[in-house]
């Protein structure tokens, strides 16, 4: 079977972290009888350097032609003097609406082996983290309307029902294959886009009479995750909460260098890229985490190909290299073997051979 993927390699560690992705992903092309075609796609503070702007439209093209896109990082202080609308981030928005990639699903799993990096007591609530976070992706106060006027500024947060629906329905979804237990957060003690938020909530909770459903205030939620993060499955919420949210329970597995994240539409069609940013500070040095990107692919070849065999191939080989004690330099102890880069992706491969 034969998949197109666009690759946008970006700014920063970016490049590195995408070639070690996508020498995973050919691994499983010849383990597995599948045949992965690139398209590099320029976007982010390349793209600015290059075009004068974050993203051209030919390149957005580029992504909708593809069955799937696959992102390193982009942005870096380089451009942080630039206006809002002209900044690399402004890429990944324009991607988003342009794919139509409303739901970002965050997974945040402590493997085992990296249990003494977290910050928590894990004993205080089991030992265990495994939570998905369901943000909404395209609404909100990033895409609302916004302006700045003599010393005021102001931004606009808003939510139509079609838009709380169909993230709504994702979350329950997700939890459905799961633990059948969904937290739908916002702030509607506060917020009027908040209180339509879990009227429409609580008027598709009737669909899924298996799933257990709560309501909880953003701020408790920040609060919980750090109190007692066992008692959460899935988490479904609003785009600037979910972007703070998942952040924080990124940091309770150990780094934010090991999660992956899918943004996904109404399709297969889906981007796929780690949650964490283009670090500037060590690009080419080899020694940053592939780990979330890696992982980021297999989770492209899970939700965009149904190839979940190969998903799974790719999941236990991290995990095996991690029982193994190898360790980039952003999770390493004192008693972990610390590789690099490239040495992290030739001990994955050599556990995917294994399998």
């Amino acid at each position: 079977m034969k998949y197109d993927i666009a690759l946008i390699h970006g700014d920063g560690i970016g490049p590195e972290i995408i070639d070690s992705a996508v020498e995973v992903l050919n691994h499983i092309g010849s383990v597995f009888s599948h045949e992965f075609d690139y398209t590099g796609v320029i976007a982010g503070g390349s793209s600015i350097d290059k075009f004068g702007i974050p993203l051209l439209e030919e390149e957005l093209e580029k992504c909708k032609k593809a069955d799937a896109v696959l992102l390193g990082a982009v942005g870096g202080p380089k451009w942080d003097t630039l206006p809002g609308d002209k900044r690399p981030e402004r890429a990944l928005l324009g991607i988003r609406a342009g794919l139509e990639l409303f739901a970002n699903i965050r997974p945040a799993i402590l493997y085992p082996p990296l249990a003494d990096a977290c910050p928590l007591k894990l004993e205080a609530y089991g030992g265990a983290i495994d939570i998905i976070v369901v943000r909404e992706l395209t609404g909100g106060i990033y895409f609302g309307k916004r302006e700045r006027v003599g010393d005021t500024a102001y931004d606009t947060m808003s939510y139509s029902v079609s838009e709380i629906e169909r993230i709504g329905r994702v979350g329950f979804e997700t939890a459905r294959k799961r633990k059948k237990k969904l937290t739908s957060v916002d702030k509607a003690n506060v917020l009027e886009s908040s209180r339509l938020w879990r009227e429409v909530m609580h008027g598709i909770k009737s669909e899924y009479p298996d799933v257990e459903y709560a309501d909880m205030l953003v701020d408790n939620c920040a609060m919980q995750l750090i109190r007692n993060p066992g008692q959460f499955d899935v988490i479904v919420t609003e785009n600037m909460f979910g972007d703070i949210l998942s952040d924080e329970v990124s940091m309770l597995t150990g780094s934010i260098g090991m999660l992956p994240s899918a943004s996904m539409g109404s399709g297969s069609l889906g981007m796929f890229e780690p949650i964490h940013g283009s670090a500037p500070d060590i690009a080419g040095q080899g020694i940053a985490n592939p780990i979330a990107t890696i992982l980021s692919a297999a989770m492209m070849l899970r939700y965009s190909f149904d190839l979940d065999t190969e998903a799974d191939a790719v999941e236990n080989a991290v995990l095996s290299v991690l029982e193994k004690g190898y360790r980039t330099r952003d999770i390493a102890g004192s008693s972990d073997k610390i590789v690099g880069t490239r040495e992290m992706t030739r001990l994955i491969i050599e556990e995917i051979e294994k399998q």
